[in-house]
């Protein structure tokens, strides 16, 4: 075929959003944006690449989402029980109910593994592992409210307008497998507080933006739609996507081969190739059942070992988002003590299958594996209008993280909270200062790791932010 003859049919014939849709297989839920391959950014000149050697090639961020209570899981305080039924004073940075008294921990901590690091009772899976653990006791975010604080642990600012850390993760490093997309999110409903702005790419190019996957159905066609052309073969897709390429590279050449563009084009060859591995990594049944049993049967456990499998076949970044099966989240507001055992015992045996898989594999020296919430849940209780079971209100100024692997030291605490659980008093860890943590253990240098938009240059902590070097190996 003539190149006048291409011409004309890409320029008076062909829809090019239609030939996306009907050449490739459509692939619903799966945004092509989100299926670039390996350093697609370096198309811009912009990718920074490694600032120094990174100890963490991949992450898995288990997203505790409600916030869990610290002071019932990795912060223990005998103190509270001295002041059990008092009322709580001095400069709270939110003001508890008129019949809200100290609520000390009714679940007994004990020291786990041969570090000897304290741990409740209601976790004994995560304690089986938490010699591969560093729990940051000191952490603090700004804001004790659910929107706020779920933007700023993903994204660094408190409200929607910003990239998340893993499509900046994605900007410096890109992708390992160029089958595959370098950022997954994985979660069992679509009704996630915030939902998309947690993983959006924001003022990134949009190769940056998150493939979103819904878990409650984990056959393989139900979780990626439309993965398969339901009428052409892959002889007849190969030469359907090489004839629409050629007509997209000569797209391309009259206009510059704009950046955007040509993301696109990767993002089409992307999606042909990831009908095929997509359904091998994303299929866990592939996975013998003493495996499948040791991470538990619950959506988040099926989601864990997804994530396990993905990283393992070169995905750099997968949110595992939780919500139980009565599609409650870690928001305890009454009845606190019962909903968290129930909570605990859900989460517990999936996170240390996950911690415990990656060391049997090799994997967990170069996979960080993060655990927490947006905040943590007051030391004393809330009492709602009808008088019933207390709960715990939301916690900002003090609250546990938990991390595994990756470069990290294990079977250590890193700062502390006061002795009720309320400030963190030493070592504080702002969510800034976890972010550039993070980024550092990728090899990256939050201060350097910039994007220029709107006149000013952007950075993932803003003008906030040092390495925590104490938990580093």
């Amino acid at each position: 075929m003539s190149i006048d003859r291409v011409n004309s049919l890409s320029e008076r014939l062909l829809n090019r959003r239609s030939m996306l849709q009907n050449m490739t297989a459509g692939f619903g839920m799966v945004g092509l944006s989100g299926m670039l391959g390996k350093r697609a950014v370096a198309a811009t000149g912009s990718n920074p690449g490694f600032h120094y050697a990174p100890k963490a090639k991949r992450i898995i961020f288990l997203f505790m989402n409600g916030a869990p209570s610290h002071v019932d899981t990795f912060d223990p305080k005998p103190k509270l029980k001295e002041l059990a039924g008092k009322k709580p004073d001095g400069n709270l940075y939110r003001k508890p109910g008129k019949d809200s008294t100290y609520m000390p921990s009714p679940f007994d901590f004990k020291p786990c593994g041969q570090s000897g690091v304290p741990v409740s009772e209601t976790l004994p899976c995560l304690a089986s592992v938490i010699d591969d653990c560093c729990v940051i006791r000191s952490m603090h975010t700004d804001v004790p409210n659910h929107e706020p604080a779920l933007l700023q642990m993903h994204t660094g600012n408190i409200q929607p307008i910003r990239p998340s850390l893993g499509s900046w993760l994605m900007y410096g490093l890109g992708a390992e497998n160029e089958n595959l997309p370098g950022y997954v999110v994985l979660r069992p409903t679509p009704n996630i507080v915030v939902g998309p702005a947690l993983w959006s790419n924001s003022f990134l190019p949009a190769e940056f933006q998150a493939t979103s996957v819904i878990t409650s159905d984990m056959r393989v066609d139900k979780l990626i739609e439309n993965v398969r052309n339901p009428s052409l073969s892959e002889t007849h897709q190969r030469e359907q996507v090489d004839l629409i390429q050629q007509m997209n590279r000569l797209h391309a050449e009259k206009r510059n081969h704009n950046a955007a563009l040509e993301a696109q084009i990767k993002a089409m060859e992307t999606a042909y190739r990831m009908q095929y591995a997509a359904m091998d990594s994303f299929d866990i049944a592939r996975e013998p059942q003493h495996v499948r049993d040791s991470y538990g049967d619950s959506d988040f456990a099926r989601s864990c070992l997804l994530a396990r499998r993905l990283v393992e076949d070169g995905v750099r970044y997968v949110g595992v988002y939780y919500v139980n099966k009565g599609n409650q989240p870690w928001d305890t507001h009454s009845n606190h003590n019962e909903s968290h055992v129930k909570l605990c015992a859900d989460a517990d045996q999936a996170s240390a299958a996950l911690i415990a898989d990656l060391k049997q594999r090799g994997m967990l020296d170069d996979t960080l594996v993060i655990w927490t919430g947006e905040f943590g849940r007051t030391p004393y209780s809330q009492i709602g209008k009808g008088k019933s079971k207390a709960g715990r209100d939301h916690h900002s100024t003090a609250f546990s993280t938990l991390l595994a692997g990756g470069g990290i030291k294990g079977g250590i605490t890193y700062g502390e909270s006061d002795e009720l659980g309320m400030n963190a008093v030493e070592k504080p860890v702002h969510v800034h200062d976890l972010h550039a943590t993070i980024l550092h253990l990728m090899g990256l240098d939050h201060e350097k790791l910039t994007y220029r938009w709107s006149g000013r240059d952007f950075r993932l902590t803003d003008v906030h932010g040092k390495v925590a070097q104490g938990i580093i190996a």
